[in-house]
């Protein structure tokens, strides 16, 4: 046999058993688009983040069927999935919260010990000793995402909102035979314990080792640090980090979960890529930190229903208004249905709504259909027509194309100050994907008037230049 031939078979079988695409490991990572940098670059195009994912416990919980999770956003064009590290469990909504394993079912970076105590049954972490089979299933899911082009935000840490999930931390002394965490959940972040911060940065340096090689993986410092005593904005806590990340990686981008809401951010780390805001509706955290030019992404949505109708509504403005990700919380993906069908979850807590994600990629295929990098937020060409109670944002390249959506009415005769030119204008239902009516419109300058056919709920509208010669 050839060396060449025998080197071949060799490269093969290594792809084969790695868990790693070679072609993925040696792309660069996603990263801020080098034109407009309120975007994204992610393996040579132009990128927005758009999904509908489950509650983060992919990794974690060893119950949950991961591949049949990716195919289903995958199926609707959705590219991107956040994760929690494996750091923080929960004890609540048994059977549907993806965030609690069944007692023996819970993964995480660190490996067990041979003392028993652990407070969900079986024995107690060492964290001076990584879990393979963690970093074994970590690496084959991003590997999973990559090949599928969804984009995986980690999330590296998470507050600890009461006792109930301190309890079950491996970082909870009684859950350790390293003696770390006796200062309790509200010192987890403080660096009041020594011992906590060296433990933590390791397990940043060790995950980023792992997955340094994906170019379809971002990471989130800590989700919602605005509560518990979390690391907040300006925490040297967020500095020690971003350290631990650089010291392996310059290339993957880091996220900072700001608020909830919109809050405006004075001052931008130099280490961190992306603001994220949870329940951010309107989206006025966009406007607001615009200038800092770095992707603004909704992190979290819910608490308003469990039909797919708010959700849509708040990803297109969302996406309209300048943003670059929206990152809708689902709970509709359980252990018992990882294809998204489930109805098991609290009412209370958000969408269920399969329907959703459909609609949602409908959103992605409409920014994917412009050049949006040469958009930016253009509402002063809207000058009247948006009906009563309604509202509506514009995404332009002036005198090029525009993207509009309206939330609100029924019937919208909108009054644009557009530059003279022919131009094609598509009314589009958000709901189905569907063209609701176009035309061609011969605009000699000042204010073109464009109506809508009747809609329900909201409706977008796209306008394209006209190339000379068409």
């Amino acid at each position: 046999m050839k060396a060449t031939k025998l080197l071949g078979l060799i490269l093969a079988a290594l792809l084969l058993t790695t868990g790693d695409a070679i072609g993925v490991k040696q792309a660069r990572p996603i990263r801020l688009h080098p034109k407009n940098p309120h975007y994204f670059l992610f393996r040579g195009k132009p990128t927005v983040l758009i999904t509908s994912g489950e509650h983060y416990g992919v990794v974690l919980n060893l119950d949950f069927d991961y591949v049949k999770y990716l195919d289903e956003l995958q199926s609707h064009g959705l590219n991107l999935t956040r994760t929690f590290s494996g750091m923080y469990v929960e004890e609540w909504g048994p059977g549907w919260n993806t965030l609690n394993p069944a007692p023996n079912r819970y993964v995480c970076p660190w490996a067990g010990s041979s003392q028993r105590g652990y407070a969900d049954e079986g024995n107690k972490f060492d964290l001076d000793k990584w879990n393979p089979n963690y970093f074994k299933r970590l690496r084959d899911f991003v590997s999973q995402a990559g090949q599928r082009g969804i984009v995986v935000e980690l999330v590296l840490f998470c507050v600890f909102y009461g006792e109930a999930q301190w309890n079950l931390s491996p970082l909870n002394s009684r859950n350790n035979i390293n003696g770390v965490g006796k200062k309790g959940r509200l010192g987890v972040y403080d660096e009041s314990e020594p011992a906590m911060m060296r433990i933590q940065e390791k397990m940043v340096r060790k995950t980023v080792r792992e997955l340094k090689g994906f170019d379809n993986v971002y990471f989130e410092l800590c989700n919602e640090p605005y509560f518990a005593n979390g690391p907040k904005l300006g925490s040297p806590w967020n500095d020690r980090i971003i350290s631990a990340i650089r010291s392996v990686t310059k290339g993957h981008l880091v996220a900072l979960n700001v608020a909830n809401g919109s809050v405006k951010v004075d001052k931008m780390h130099p280490g961190v890529s992306i603001f994220n805001f949870h329940y951010c509706r309107p989206p006025d955290a966009v406007a607001m930190n615009y200038h800092h030019n770095t992707p603004i992404a909704f992190d979290e949505s819910g608490f308003k229903g469990t039909g797919a109708a708010n959700y849509r509504k708040y990803g297109w403005d969302f996406i309209i208004a300048g943003g670059a990700v929206f990152s809708n919380l689902d709970w509709s993906f359980t252990v018992d249905s990882e294809e998204g069908k489930s109805k098991a979850a609290a009412d209370r807590l958000g969408p269920k709504d399969p329907a959703l994600r459909p609609q949602l990629g409908y959103l992605k295929k409409v920014m994917d259909s412009l050049d949006f990098v040469r958009m930016k937020p253009r509402n002063d060409v809207i000058k009247g027509g948006v009906p009563p109670g309604a509202t509506a944002r514009v995404l332009a390249e002036h005198g090029k194309a525009y993207a509009i959506y309206i939330s609100g009415g029924n019937k919208a005769d909108l009054k644009l100050d557009i530059p003279p030119g022919g131009y094609t204008a598509e009314w589009l239902n958000t709901k189905t994907g569907k063209t609701e009516s176009s035309q061609k419109l011969r605009h000699g300058g000042g204010v073109a008037t464009l109506s809508s056919p009747d809609y329900s709920e909201d409706i977008a509208l796209r306008i394209k230049a006209i190339r000379r010669g068409r």
